[in-house]
């Protein structure tokens, strides 16, 4: 099969030809259609902070055709359409206890989904609804992100909350604000392009970053957030996100920045701020966005605006590294 192959930090992705795998008696092998590129594989092959394992295939915003089952699996057949929690657990440790297999640091993860096929075990398996797409079952991966993202919040119904970005997952968490109960939600985001993507997924008002942003978060919101949600990822923000959270309001930083984020914990402190950290979800966040995501007016495969071969795979990581007008890029397997 043709997939595409970590071979070092700074380098380019590699095409590179490899084994097709094979089930284990627990597994099914899909023939992967679509894989979303995220903002962690930008970080994780650049040479930050961390990096992937060398000679792995990254992808794990994928969905696929299953072509070949395990000698022990039940509930799933050839021809069946699926994603996947891309990781696993030990089962034995707090994380696992609280369905959060991303947070277990004693199992593997089941990533490769920039490659043709791709062994997945049952256990985090999902089906896709007959109403989805492969591109939408490669969008649940994100949208569990935000989904998972915004239950932690514990938002009450009418909170007022502050999105920061306007990117997929901050995009994604509008669309669960707006769902499970939020009062008015305000995108904020340099780029008054994504006003219109904030908007369709929920968003009540659109506010551009810069010197005058809280007085206009305060104005659309009509008091200061009770909840802000930090979906960039980039130094700085999140001393920003305190000064915009009401007393006693709740933070939470989705962006995944792997730098340093310096911050004035007297300035939280003097607020009574909680601040949060969520990173992954449950395979129960998996099955909600399967069975919600289509549901309504608003059509989740907006996200995407553009697709790619997986030739075109490496250069299109490298353009995204710099300004780009992407939201959600999708890579197609089909035919790589």
């Amino acid at each position: 099969m043709k997939a595409a192959v970590f071979r070092g930090a700074g380098q380019p992705l590699a095409i590179e030809t490899l084994p097709d795998p094979t089930p284990g008696p627990d597994d099914v092998i899909i023939k992967v259609h679509r894989c979303g590129i995220c903002g962690t594989d930008l970080h994780m092959t650049a040479g930050g902070t961390w990096s992937y394992p060398l000679g792995c295939v990254p992808g794990h915003e994928y969905a696929g055709e299953i072509v070949e089952a395990g000698a022990r699996v039940t509930g799933f057949k050839v021809g069946e359409r699926i994603s996947a929690l891309p990781s696993l657990g030990c089962g034995h440790c707090e994380a696992c206890a609280q369905g959060n297999l991303v947070l277990c640091h004693n199992a593997g993860g089941v990533m490769g989904g920039f490659g043709e096929y791709l062994r997945v075990p049952t256990e985090v398996a999902v089906k896709l609804p007959s109403t989805f797409s492969l591109a939408d079952g490669a969008l649940m991966e994100p949208f569990a992100v935000g989904l998972y993202g915004v239950r932690t919040a514990a938002m009450r119904p009418g909170d007022r909350v502050l999105v920061m970005g306007a990117g997929c997952v901050a995009l994604a968490v509008i669309f669960w604000a707006r769902r499970l109960g939020a009062g008015r939600i305000v995108a904020l985001s340099r780029a008054p392009r994504r006003a219109t993507p904030a908007l369709a997924m929920g968003a009540d008002a659109f506010v551009e970053a810069g010197e005058n942003e809280i007085q206009e978060v305060i104005a659309a919101l009509g008091r200061s957030p009770d909840i802000v949600f930090e979906c960039v990822g980039a130094s700085g923000l999140l001393s920003r996100a305190i000064q915009h959270v009401r007393v006693l309001g709740h933070v939470l930083s989705l962006g995944f920045c792997t730098s340093p984020d310096a911050l004035v914990p007297a300035v939280a402190g003097y607020k009574g701020a909680r601040l949060s950290f969520p990173v992954g979800y449950s395979l129960k966040d998996f099955e909600f966005a399967a069975d919600t995501m289509l549901a309504g007016t608003v059509d989740p495969k907006t996200l995407i605006t553009s697709v790619v071969p997986l030739a075109e795979l490496p250069a299109t990581l490298e353009l995204l590294r710099g300004p780009n007008h992407e939201t959600k890029v999708q890579v197609s397997l089909i035919g790589a």
